[in-house]
């Protein structure tokens, strides 16, 4: 296999604090990569700036002009880390071989990039990033990211445990995830699906240096609700198998309120007013839950609206808007 040209793409979200260090560092182990023959001299870290309102643009701007491995990309709006990424892979998939994802803290340790590399020179199209431990989590972040893998395994999400968006993917698989079209994006459940030969290479997990953490509770709340309804209908089915349920206690429910009725041990009325509620509830949420069915594989499909926008463009020196 020839040397392959290589990609860095890292979002990055009001990063002004960690931008120095980070490029720095990052620079230090591309550089060192492209001395041992690893990757060629084309190779680049492309930094995504994902609409920020602090000076994360000008600092990338400036980094630029210092050295040429160093390309951004400015978004016209912020469209959220995952879309970012994507358009990221977007502007590094006709310009490199291989690309790794990673976020602009460092707490992705870079040493394990080596190994990336090598894995991707031994044949894998995807390598995934994994955690080897959670001992700096604090106890509720450890035990909630270990409810949140459970529940995405028992929706029938296909995910690679402990691991978030730190990953190595070849062209082809990339221009493979780039294909699909959905609207609302969940990497860890989408790169796997593509099912080219992957493999996972373990690291240990930084602190982060500087800057606040972009995922607080909320955000880490809905980032798991949108990978559950983007990849999975089976909170529709539960729905459904909770009305089934409900129906079938309802007619249960009418036989017994029957024999009572016929052993004269009932009060008048309660038991209509009773069967009435189980009766309509089940067939209510029967009837939503087969609704639902529908509405969540069109909801998945019909939206069309741009992910994201760029507004410009810096590689080599050279501005495109």
């Amino acid at each position: 296999m020839q040397t392959p040209t290589l990609y860095l793409v890292i979002p990055c979200y009001n990063e002004q604090e960690v931008l120095p260090i980070t490029a720095a560092k990052i620079l230090e182990k591309l550089e060192s990569l492209v001395s041992r023959g690893k990757i060629t001299d084309n190779s680049r870290i492309l930094f995504v700036d994902d609409g920020s309102k602090d000076p994360t643009w000008r600092i990338l701007d400036d980094l630029t002009k210092t050295n040429p491995h160093f390309a951004a990309v400015k978004l016209a709006r912020n469209a959220g880390h995952q879309n970012a990424l994507l358009a990221g892979l977007t502007t590094a998939v006709e310009l490199s071989d291989v690309m790794i994802s990673m976020d602009a803290d460092l707490q992705d340790d870079i040493g394990a990039i080596d190994a990336f590399v090598d894995k991707y020179l031994e044949g894998f199209d995807v390598v995934y990033g994994v955690r080897s431990t959670r001992k700096k989590d604090t106890f509720f972040k450890r035990n909630t990211a270990l409810m949140f893998y459970k529940l995405m395994q028992s929706m029938g999400v296909d995910m690679v445990y402990n691991h978030a968006d730190y990953r190595l993917m070849s062209k082809r698989a990339v221009v493979e995830l780039l294909g699909y079209r959905e609207v609302n994006v969940f990497l860890r459940g989408l790169v796997p699906m593509i099912g080219f030969p992957s493999c996972s290479v373990s690291y240990e997990r930084n602190e982060r240096f500087a800057g606040e953490s972009k995922y607080p509770l909320a955000k880490m709340i809905a980032f798991a609700i949108q990978g559950i309804t983007s990849l999975s209908v089976q909170p529709i089915r539960m729905i459904t198998t909770v009305g089934v349920i409900s129906f079938c206690a309802s007619i249960a429910s009418l036989l017994y309120y029957l024999a009572l009725y016929f052993m004269d041990r009932t009060v008048p009325g309660w038991a209509t007013v009773v069967i009435s509620i189980w009766l309509l509830g089940g067939l209510q949420l029967l009837s939503i839950g087969i609704i639902g069915e529908y509405i969540a594989k069109t909801y998945l499909e019909t939206k069309h609206r741009p992910r994201f926008i760029i507004e410009s463009t810096i590689i080599s020196g050279e501005k495109s808007a």
